[in-house]
């Protein structure tokens, strides 16, 4: 068994707050690449950054159709990488997409897309976690707030917070139709959570969110002190944003789809160890053990 030092505890008997003790952006600020340097310096300030058009609306309908293939295909719903919303049992998120499809896997290789991975991460970076997330209209439910690195060190392992989450829009994102939303500035302070988890926790989770979960007052203080961002946009844009930032959305129960595919790079640096926080590892195709970096 790897040991390695918990910077962040998380999961006792009472929920704890820990300053962030690694940096935001790990790449030099000279390193060349797609993020301007005023725009870097935005992400380290906030923990995100909102991109227009990461891709052209013509790409935007090959990976629309894409998704729409897979989640209607029966083989992929009966895979255990598709999780079923537990209402309308339609599916909520595939996992893995960047193996289940090669439409998606080039996604993945776009420089537009990982070389801003490298740049913030300052690495070689590896696919730690991909998903088309489905949001069809009239009750698709949300995700309820969470830091995503919180559950990738307590139950994947993943020592520091050198990891970067991009989610590209393939629906238009409105104001009311469950966008993603963050508290900017939240990725500074790492809220460790309260209760032991439990065993194949993922099973549930992935579904509807519970160990893992702030609680309401820290949530509460949390808003005031950094605001929250919701986002918006045209099929297309993209959000990138530090795996510590507080973030969720809510249900959509307009009529109008929310679809995205979410991509989580994390440095070769950084590979994961044993969980922190977890009786055992979730799955492989929710946390990779596969670290070849994306070239």
């Amino acid at each position: 068994m790897t040991t390695v030092t918990d910077l962040y505890p998380s999961r006792g008997a009472t929920e704890v707050s820990t300053p962030r003790q690694d940096p935001v952006v790990w790449g030099s600020p000279d390193t060349p690449g797609p993020i301007g340097a005023t725009e870097l310096q935005s992400f380290e300030r906030d923990g995100f950054l909102a991109i227009d058009q990461l891709i052209t609306d013509d790409e935007v309908a090959v990976y629309a159709q894409e998704l729409e293939r897979l989640v209607t295909d029966p083989a992929i719903r009966a895979d255990e990488r598709s999780i079923i919303e537990p209402q309308s049992k339609e599916i909520r998120s595939v996992f893995e997409v960047h193996k289940i499809s090669e439409v998606f896997a080039s996604l993945v290789r776009d420089e537009r897309v990982v070389g801003r991975a490298r740049q913030i991460l300052g690495s070689d970076v590896y696919v730690h976690q991909s998903r088309i997330n489905v949001k069809p209209g009239f009750g698709a439910s949300g995700f309820y707030w969470h830091s995503d690195f919180e559950t990738w060190h307590a139950e994947d392992g993943l020592p520091n917070m050198r990891t970067v989450s991009v989610s590209i829009a393939l629906t238009e994102n409105y104001d009311t139709n469950g966008g993603l939303m963050i508290m900017p500035g939240s990725h500074r302070t790492y809220l460790g959570c309260a209760g032991a988890t439990p065993k194949d926790n993922y099973k549930k989770s992935l579904q509807m969110q519970d160990a893992g979960t702030p609680s309401d007052e820290a949530l509460t203080k949390m808003a005031s002190e950094y605001g929250i961002k919701l986002f918006t946009g045209k099929a297309g844009s993209a959000t990138w944003f530090d795996c510590n930032c507080m973030h969720g959305s809510g249900d959509n129960i307009t009529p109008f789809p929310r679809s995205n595919v979410f991509i989580v790079f994390n440095s070769v640096e950084n590979t994961a160890v044993d969980p922190f926080a977890a009786p055992i590892r979730r799955p492989e195709f929710i946390g990779a053990r596969d670290f070849t970096p994306v070239k």
